[in-house]
């Protein structure tokens, strides 16, 4: 784990908890961090240029969002994910993004449904120049805007949370062979509905997205985990 994480520049207006919280949870998504590893609190205070007091804060908040794991008198890991786990998810997921998507149709307005189109046309561009990074970040920002149509912060906010612990599969399950040209067809048919006002087929659209990324998630795990 020695000199993989890079010394923290202090921010006075942000908490230090919550930066050294940022930089592990990145580190974990980015897989610098790896699933069933040890994390030593000396360790990462060392690497990071501070004391282990916010290193220490930082963990516990990980852990009550699902990215580290703490086992009595052995120590605390960064966690893994099952089959199991990711098919619970999902099964939550595809319910609350089809009601995202049918109150999304009621109440879009006609710039937000520009919006949806021109970050189309953007994902469309990072295919094509196959920048992974790019097309992550934008797949994240229309999402957001989806969400932020439906009007209802509680349920974005329930979504946003199963979405986290998943997150750091993101680029995993994007990376899959042919999966890019799939979710972009996936996102064409959710505005296209969405733009029609047919709530029936954006909800079966939305839900048909989930279920293909599911599939592919589940295979490129079993991939990653037969490797």
């Amino acid at each position: 784990m020695a000199n993989r994480l890079e010394p923290i520049t202090i921010d006075s207006y942000q908490p230090l908890r919550e930066t050294v919280c940022e930089v592990l949870r990145d580190a974990i998504k980015r897989g610098v961090l790896e699933p069933g590893e040890r994390l030593m609190e000396v360790q990462l205070a060392e690497e990071l240029g501070i004391s282990r007091t916010p290193v220490r804060e930082a963990i516990r908040k990980l852990e009550q969002e699902g990215y580290v794991i703490m086992i009595p008198r052995r120590g605390t890991y960064v966690s893994s994910i099952s089959i199991h786990d990711v098919k619970e998810i999902f099964e939550i997921r595809t319910a609350l993004e089809s009601l995202s998507i049918g109150l999304a149709t009621m109440r879009i307005e006609p710039e937000e449904l520009e919006k949806l189109r021109t970050k189309l046309e953007e994902i469309k561009g990072y295919i094509e120049s196959n920048d992974i990074d790019k097309i992550v970040e934008t797949d994240i920002e229309f999402h957001g805007l989806l969400y932020q149509v439906s009007r209802n912060d509680r349920l974005v906010s329930i979504i946003n949370n199963l979405k986290e612990q998943l997150a750091r599969y993101r680029t995993l399950s994007m990376s899959y062979p042919g999966r890019l040209r799939e979710t972009f067809e996936e996102h064409t048919a959710i505005v296209k509905a969405i733009a029609d006002g047919d709530m029936d087929a954006a909800r079966e659209a939305a839900e048909r997205h989930m279920e293909q990324a599911e599939k592919t998630l589940l295979k490129a795990l079993r991939k990653s985990k037969s490797n």
